[in-house]
């Protein structure tokens, strides 16, 4: 039970909580001006701890400072970077400016309903975003109230986005063998655009993928290119995009990151056109770095302890031929001629040139789209497909990566004709229809 006394000019409350190695232990709270009000908060408290087991302290902790400590303590541990990175955006641009005024306790269903009908009728934004963002409440309000319990309930739980009456369009583009060969002309003379679009065109690797790639990973031998990491743009302390504005950080330092799921780590079979290429660019690359001598730029594999984790990370740094630096070389396939790494950010420039000098929708990620729905037309296994695109599952492929195309449904027609053309049909005869 809750007793109350008076300790100096203020009343205090105080109840027994479980005892510890066999020593009785009390919570207590003093300040109060009366004795009314020591007793009131005392039994709120003391119903709060019976009820969960401890005493809500942060439920007045506004929505803002909370979405600070649920990306410090749980989204920096247990999420990939890419996705820490789209949560802070959201965050940044929607949920602080409209709900971070409000404290945990006073966020409620009802709130956040029309704050998700607002977005949708203000912004039209695609349904695909509008769910990232109602995934970003839910598990924020989730970590609140089932991991930290700040909150007794989850009010996001019972919040639906609204309906959208027209369909979202497909941004995927399948390049057509016609255009595949235009763009490829196209950066013909810029090797290390026209290698990275050939491999991503004949593996289905995703960006990340390509641009991690280091000569030990293809073996020519057995003809495979393995698949272990990927690469990350952070500030040179490996924090997330939020820290980037202060302090001059360097935006543009590049990691190496674990692969996306179990299954994305794996090993590619490629055919000879691709390797017969690869190996000529092999060639290539060793004939530039005897070009350019000690102002060719070299790369380097340095283990670093992520300031923000406390997490051991491979950081690539970067230095001409002339030092000699005790560190591991980080053989970078896709880099310029005098060695110059840009990651992901290489081929910037180069889909502007796609999109408004070839007139070719494109982003990357086509190439692998491509690939895994040329591979399903021409009649490939589908978990032989799903394992070369690393998926977790057979349905991600068909779902997402697998578009039908015109030559597929004329394929699908032709097979049930084919099944059909036993039947006999009656032939009609011409009638004569008169005024």
């Amino acid at each position: 039970m809750v007793s109350v006394r008076k300790r100096g000019k203020v009343y205090e409350y105080r109840f027994e909580t479980a005892s510890i190695d066999g020593t009785r232990k009390w919570i207590s709270k003093s300040g109060f001006s009366t004795k009314q009000e020591a007793l009131n908060q005392g039994a709120l408290d003391y119903n709060e701890y019976y009820r969960i087991g401890r005493v809500h302290k942060n439920k007045e902790m506004s929505y803002s400072d909370f979405l600070d400590y649920w990306v410090d303590t749980y989204c920096n541990f247990n999420l990939k970077y890419s996705t820490i990175v789209s949560y802070l955006n959201i965050i940044k641009n929607y949920l602080k400016p409209r709900l971070g005024h409000y404290s945990l306790s006073q966020i409620t269903s009802q709130m956040l309903q029309e704050f998700i009908n607002s977005i949708f009728v203000e912004k039209n934004l695609s349904k695909w975003y509008l769910k990232s963002i109602m995934k970003t409440i839910k598990g924020s309000l989730k970590y609140a109230c089932y991991d930290v319990n700040f909150i007794n309930e989850n009010p996001a739980e019972r919040v639906h986005i609204p309906r959208y009456e027209t369909v979202t369009t497909d941004p995927a583009h399948i390049f057509t063998q016609e255009e595949i060969e235009r763009i490829l002309d196209r950066f013909k003379d810029v090797h290390y655009i026209y290698y990275a679009f050939l491999t991503a065109y004949y593996t289905g690797m995703r960006t990340s993928e390509v641009f991690a790639l280091t000569w030990d990973c293809i073996d020519f031998e057995r003809k495979t290119i393995t698949v272990n990491k990927n690469i990350i743009k952070k500030n040179r302390f490996g924090k997330p995009k939020k820290y980037n504005i202060s302090k001059g950080n360097s935006v543009e330092v590049w990691f190496y990151g674990s692969c996306k799921n179990l299954q994305s780590r794996r090993t590619i079979t490629v055919g000879d056109t691709l390797l017969k290429a690869l190996k000529e660019y092999k060639k290539e690359q060793e004939e530039n770095k005897k070009f350019y001598g000690d102002s060719y730029i070299m790369h380097y594999e340095k283990q670093v302890i992520n300031e923000y984790t406390n997490r051991p990370e491979i950081k690539i740094v970067n230095a001409t031929a002339e030092l000699d630096l005790d560190l591991k070389e980080a053989p970078l396939v896709f880099v310029r001629s005098n060695g110059d790494y840009r990651g992901t950010e290489s081929t910037r420039h180069a889909f502007k040139v796609i999109n408004y000098e070839l007139g070719i929708p494109c982003r990357f990620h086509d190439f692998r789209d491509t690939h895994a729905t040329r591979l399903i037309e021409q009649g490939a296994d589908i978990k032989a497909v799903s394992k070369r695109l690393g998926h977790s599952t057979i349905m991600t492929t068909y779902n997402i990566y697998v578009r039908v195309t015109n030559k597929m449904e004329t394929d699908t027609v032709d097979k049930f004709e084919s099944y059909t053309n036993t039947l006999s049909i009656p032939e009609t005869e011409d009638i004569e229809y008169q005024d």
